[in-house]
């Protein structure tokens, strides 16, 4: 089943303030409700993390964009006995995180990691009094890309947990609660997460 998420945003917008948005909790609710709208915004507002996540974990452009879809219509089908309990970023990326956990079950083990999208941060911009110089673009680039290969790399707990942290700027504690685990193995993923990546880019500035 694939959702319909394609929509025209232009009414739901018009109608909210720019200066007195709804929080996604608020939002989540209204959808609960039946208000069509807010999912509308929610998917705007959420839409480009959860599909880094997808991709970055499960490796493959066609299975991430399956996966992504699925999140979303897992979220459809579990509006109705949506309550707040959590901040909404940690029930949907908890819902994201259930999804994958059945995918690579379904594989029997993980997939390989990619990072070939089209907002890849390796394609950093550079600021134009930089980027006059060819060099230093092609070594923030490099940098860039060493970076990706490093995450890539990482034991996918630990990446997972990193890339929760980056994607929605997520607390140890919302990481925790997203992906299952008690709050000192989250932080522990995370610092040997960014422990192994610091180690591994002062390793190729030597």
């Amino acid at each position: 089943m694939r959702v319909a998420v394609a929509r025209g945003l232009a009414h739901t917008a018009a109608a909210m303030p720019a200066d007195n948005l709804p929080t996604d909790e608020l939002l989540m609710e209204r959808y609960r409700d039946g208000d069509a709208g807010a999912f509308d915004l929610l998917y705007t507002r959420h839409k480009g993390g959860v599909y880094r996540y997808m991709l970055r974990q499960c490796g493959e452009r066609g299975v991430a964009e399956e996966l992504y879809q699925d999140v979303w219509t897992n979220l459809i089908r579990a509006r109705d006995g949506y309550k707040v309990t959590a901040k909404f970023t940690t029930w949907l990326y908890r819902l994201a995180h259930n999804r994958l956990i059945d995918h690579y079950r379904r594989q029997g083990g993980r997939v390989a990691i990619s990072f070939e999208t089209d907002d890849n941060p390796a394609q950093l911009e550079v600021p134009a009094a930089r980027a006059a110089d060819p060099a230093i673009g092609l070594d923030i680039k490099q940098q860039a890309g060493r970076l990706l290969q490093l995450i890539s790399e990482l034991p996918e707990p630990q990446r997972e947990a990193f890339l929760l942290q980056q994607e929605s700027d997520m607390s140890v504690e919302d990481i925790a609660e997203a992906t299952g685990v008690n709050r000192e193995t989250a932080k522990s993923r995370l610092r040997y997460a960014l422990a192994r990546l610091r180690a591994g880019m002062r390793e190729a500035e030597k």
